[in-house]
């Protein structure tokens, strides 16, 4: 708590450029109970939402903050959620490794870099295999070999991510930055619901997203 004085913190009008607000996220009561602000969509039911912390990993249940300044949480509709999302991992410039979820059980859809894995609670076997994963170089991207920065793995071919074996055999999708984000939208597309609780952002040179 006392470190959290010291952390610098934007403020969501720099952190989000041009998203609008649902105004009753951001009147004096909601910042008073601390609620994170919604995008102007959400003031009526929707099927798909999705709360971004861009920011912040989670280490054993404790926020580890992994960017500066920490950018706030905001709950979104899917359409502000890609826009957004498209945005900021075009401006990340490591290497991504991608599991695909499962549409109809993930509620977390979180980014960890290599040295976090013990942190983030992954289990032995699978930070073997993940570190494996991440040692092999990426050659070119299958669709318009220019050199590839991310790694996708369909679903269907790794199912389970406790099968260890196959998220380190499985060759997956090497695909350069503009196609594999565009392959992460369309997944998120392409899910007629969701309600995602946690997705972050990539940081460091090179991480994995993992779903729960």
């Amino acid at each position: 708590m006392f470190s959290d004085l010291f952390t610098e913190r934007a403020k969501y009008e720099d952190a989000y450029p041009g998203l609008r607000y649902l105004p009753s996220s951001r009147n004096w009561w909601a910042k008073l109970k601390g609620v994170p602000a919604e995008c102007e969509h959400l003031d009526q039911e929707v099927d798909w939402i999705a709360s971004l912390v861009p920011d912040t990993l989670y280490l054993r249940g404790k926020a580890a903050v992994r960017r500066e300044p920490v950018r706030p949480e905001v709950m979104m509709c899917r359409d502000c959620f890609l826009e957004v999302l498209q945005r900021e991992l075009a401006n990340y410039d490591g290497k991504v490794t991608a599991f695909e979820p499962d549409s109809s059980a993930f509620t977390q859809f979180f980014f960890v870099g290599p040295e976090d894995f013990q942190g983030a609670g992954l289990l032995p076997d699978l930070q073997t295999s993940l570190n494996a994963r991440l040692s092999r170089a990426m050659g070119t991207c299958e669709l318009c070999s220019t050199p590839a920065t991310w790694q996708w793995f369909p679903h269907a071919s790794v199912p389970d991510l406790g099968d260890t074996e196959a998220v380190a055999a499985v060759p997956g999708v090497r695909l350069c930055r503009p196609h594999g984000i565009r392959r992460l939208l369309d997944c998120f597309e392409k899910m007629p619901e969701a309600n995602i609780y946690y997705v972050n952002l990539p940081y460091g040179d090179s991480g994995v997203y993992l779903w729960i």
